[in-house]
């Protein structure tokens, strides 16, 4: 019954997403809605620059004066803020010249990209983009009696710290930006409601701390089990790399990842998953019914279902023509209810359908799909 969909501007409709990045968010808001989804935006966490942050300053300076025989750089916007905050204090050339008489190990290509683009040169990347990789290359030369700079990144990676100076190395650390809950409306509960109640197809998540804002602001709720069971069964988690599905891994959700982690990766599987999971074609006795998202189309009308009449479509659309009885159709319901639930979600069905006879009623024994 599905069948992959070409790609066009209108690819998505029918099709809501949840975002939850702050920075870049414009960007990829923009690429889901020219391809016709509707967008909800909660950002869980914005990043907070530090380039007047004396601990920051500190703790560059401490970098300085130990000469690091090994810096690694994790990400490029916390290398370039790095820079920026020691131009401003006046230490910006010391800086370079300390990494330059270093030995650079970069997390990724946007990172290598910002070393290079600071007039540096690094010596490795991690084929992974973690951390742990970076340190696992390090251990395997050897790290003790060397002096280690890292450039963390938005949080600290305690556990890959403790790796390195439990095998003698001497760990220095500067933090150019950090995570912090974004300022005004809260919109996390709303996007966390909107899981629980299947109205969302699909979440992307483009770093590790936002899933953990997530899950952690749904403990704080009291709503953190329906959440996990929603991605669990229904909406979909898209995360753009291994780092950042790590977490959601941890939560016992399968998020679906791009091979390369980047954000145009991401988009295009996101968009190539619901084409191949989410969108059918169902032929019915009144024409092909396009089932996309939350769209049914029939000729040249649509309609748009509520979660709870669109999961007694997709079961009466499943059962080909058969048959359902009302209490195999009460299961179906995404919410625990009885007959009386079924009654309204059906009449909001019928309602919603192009046109309503796609739905009929079997006398004394259920409904069925007009196939």
């Amino acid at each position: 019954m599905t069948q992959a969909v070409e790609f066009g501007p209108d690819q998505l409709t029918g099709f809501r997403i949840g975002v939850t990045s702050d920075r870049r968010a414009e960007d990829l808001i923009a690429a889901f809605e020219r391809r016709g989804a509707e967008v909800l935006h909660a950002p869980a966490l914005q990043i907070a620059p530090v380039s007047e942050d004396l601990q920051l300053i500190a703790d560059t300076r401490a970098v300085l004066a130990a000469h690091p025989d090994v810096t690694l750089v994790t990400t490029a916007y916390g290398m370039r803020r790095w820079a920026e905050a020691a131009d401003a204090a006046g230490v910006g050339e010391d800086l370079l010249s300390a990494l330059e008489h270093s030995r650079i190990l970069v997390r990724g290509p946007k990172a290598r990209g910002a070393v290079r683009a600071a007039g540096l040169n690094d010596t490795g990347i991690a084929a992974d983009e973690r951390t742990s990789s970076l340190v696992d290359m390090l251990l395997a030369d050897g790290v003790d009696g060397l002096t280690i700079a890292v450039q963390l990144h938005g949080y600290t990676d305690t556990e890959q710290l403790e790796r390195l100076r439990s095998a003698g190395a001497t760990v220095l650390t500067v933090e150019p930006y950090r995570w912090v809950r974004p300022e005004g409306t809260d919109r996390l509960p709303r996007l966390i409601d909107a899981v629980r109640s299947r109205q969302i197809d699909v979440v992307t998540f483009t770093s590790a701390p936002a899933v953990d804002a997530l899950l952690s602001r749904a403990q704080e709720l009291g709503r953190f089990d329906e959440l996990v069971e929603a991605f669990q069964e229904d909406v979909v988690a898209a995360a753009v790399g291994p780092v950042t599905a790590a977490p959601v891994l941890a939560a016992g959700i399968e998020p679906i990842q791009p091979d390369r982690y980047r954000m145009g990766a991401l988009i295009r599987l996101v968009c190539e998953h619901l084409a191949e999971h989410r969108t059918s074609e169902i032929p019915t006795a009144l024409g092909t019914v396009h089932l996309r998202g939350r769209s049914v189309v029939l000729g040249d009308r649509a309609g748009t279902l509520a979660p709870a009449p669109l999961a007694l479509f997709r079961a009466l659309a499943e059962a080909r023509g058969g048959i359902l009885t009302r209490s195999e159709l009460i299961t179906c319901l995404p919410e625990s209810g009885g007959e009386h639930a079924l009654d309204m979600a059906m009449s909001r069905l019928r309602q919603s359908l192009p046109d309503s006879r796609l739905v009929a009623t079997v006398v004394k024994r259920g409904y069925r799909l007009q196939a």
